[in-house]
C-alpha cells in the first residue's frame, strides 16, 4: 500500500513547474478563472515577491500539486490507502480525495491566504524553526516566555516551528538557544500560522467553508489537527477551521499512515520538503517524490517494484 502527501507553504518558487501538458494548462486555466489573474504566468515568471505573498502562494501551491496529481492519475491507476497534506497541502489532499471541488478549493485557499495576511499588522507576528530540541521542551519554553507563542508545526523529531507574537517568538528562540538548540531561526514569513493569533480568521473562514459543497472523501484523509483519518464531510469541515489555530501534527500523521500498513509515501508537489521530514519520521518506509511531470514514470515503476 502507498499514501500520497502534499506540501504546504514554503515549497513555492518561480518556475516550480515546467510541464505544459494539457492537464497542467487546463488546471491553471481553471484556477485563473476563479482568481481573476494569470496564475501560470505568476508561477512561471514571478515576480517572486508576489508569489511569496500568502494570498498568492496558497492558490499557486494548490494548483501546482493538483496539476501534478491529475497527471499522476492519468498514468497510475492504483488508489492510495490514504492522503494527507501539510497545512495548506491538506486542501490538495481534499481535492485528490474527492471531498472538495478544485474550483471551490482555489476560492477557499485564496480567501484563507487573504484573511491570514490581513489578520495582523506588518511585523506583529513571526514564525521560527527550532532544530535539535524535542517538541515537549520547546512547548515548555513557549509557556515560560509568556505572550502568544506556541509550537505550531511538529514537523519531525528535532524539528519544530513556533508561531505567535514576534517578541514572544524571539524570546522563545533565545530560551531554546540557551537550552541547547542547534539552531533557532526566524523564518521569512509575516503570518503566524497555526497560532492563537489566527483566531479572528476562524469565523469568516468557517462561514466560507459552509458556503461550498463538501462531500465524504473517497479515500481516508489524515487531517493536521487530529492526526487521524477522516472521510465525513462534517468532520472535514470542522477540522479545516480548527487547523487555523491548531498545530500541524505531522510526526503523528506520518506515524498514523505507517500504522495503516502503508509501505511507501509519495509526495506530490513542488520541492522535497515533506520527503525529507518523512524519512526522519519513518525511515523504514520507501519515500518518493513527484515534483515535475517527468518524475511520474520513475516513481510508478519504483512503486510497482516495491509492492509486487
Amino acid at each position: 500500500m502507498f499514501a500520497l502527501v502534499f506540501p504546504g507553504q514554503g515549497s513555492q518558487s518561480v518556475g516550480m513547474l515546467s510541464a505544459s501538458e494539457g492537464a497542467v494548462l487546463h488546471t491553471f486555466s481553471q484556477a485563473s478563472e476563479v482568481l481573476g489573474y494569470d496564475l501560470w504566468k505568476l508561477i512561471s515568471e514571478g515576480p517572486e515577491a508576489q508569489l511569496n505573498s500568502t494570498e498568492f502562494t496558497q492558490p499557486a501551491l494548490l494548483c501546482t500539486s493538483i496539476a501534478l496529481h491529475r497527471l499522476w492519475r492519468e498514468r497510475h491507476g492504483a488508489e492510495p490507502a490514504c492522503l494527507a497534506g501539510h497545512s495548506l497541502g491538506e486542501y490538495s489532499a481534499l481535492v485528490a480525495g474527492g471531498a472538495l471541488d478544485f474550483e471551490d478549493a482555489v476560492h477557499l485557499v485564496q480567501l484563507r491566504g487573504r484573511l491570514m495576511q490581513q489578520s495582523l499588522g506588518e511585523g506583529e507576528g513571526a514564525m521560527a524553526a527550532i532544530l535539535g530540541l524535542e517538541a515537549e521542551v520547546i512547548g515548555d519554553f513557549c509557556r515560560q516566555a509568556g505572550g502568544a507563542v506556541v509550537a505550531a508545526n511538529l514537523n519531525a523529531p528535532g524539528q519544530t516551528v513556533i508561531s505567535g507574537e514576534r517578541a514572544a517568538v524571539e524570546a522563545v528562540c533565545a530560551l531554546c538557544k540557551q537550552g541547547g538548540a542547534r539552531r533557532a531561526l526566524l523564518l521569512p514569513v509575516s503570518v503566524p500560522s497555526h497560532s492563537p493569533l489566527m483566531e479572528p480568521v476562524r469565523a469568516p473562514f468557517s462561514e466560507a467553508i459552509a458556503g461550498v459543497s463538501l462531500r465524504p472523501a473517497s479515500t481516508p484523509i489524515i487531517q493536521n489537527s487530529t492526526a487521524a483519518p477522516h472521510q465525513s464531510s462534517d468532520e472535514i469541515a470542522a477540522n479545516l477551521t480548527e487547523q487555523l489555530t491548531a498545530p500541524v501534527r505531522w510526526v503523528e500523521s506520518v506515524g498514523r499512515i505507517q500504522a495503516m500498513g502503508v509501505r511507501s509515501i509519495v509526495e506530490i508537489g513542488p520541492g522535497k520538503v515533506l520527503s525529507g521530514l518523512n524519512r526522519r519520521i519513518a525511515p523504514d518506509l520507501t519515500h518518493l517524490n513527484v515534483s515535475q511531470a517527468g518524475d511520474i514514470d520513475g516513481v510508478v515503476a519504483a512503486l510497482e517494484e516495491t509492492h509486487e
